[in-house]
């Protein structure tokens, strides 16, 4: 891979806390503010987010913390 390669990992998350259907578009524009972050997908029945990143320049960390700084205490999930 060249230095210029942007290599993007689907990453889920799961979130709790959701008292209101506004809190997608919160959580969406604060993951999508974030280096290297594409598409964003926030379910608010399952508390599911999803996220396309480069992790070279956002990490999974990066995006439990970014969850995390709105109130929504967030973990890596498998599904």
């Amino acid at each position: 891979m060249s230095p210029n390669e942007i290599t993007t990992t689907h990453t889920v998350l799961r979130a709790e806390g959701f008292s209101c259907p506004s809190c997608v578009a919160k959580i969406t524009g604060a993951l999508e503010k974030l280096p290297g972050v594409g598409d964003v997908t926030v379910h608010f029945a399952s508390g599911r987010i999803e996220a396309d990143h480069d992790e070279a320049r956002t990490s999974v960390d990066d995006l439990i913390a970014a969850v995390g700084k709105l109130g929504y205490p967030a973990t890596a999930s498998a599904f």
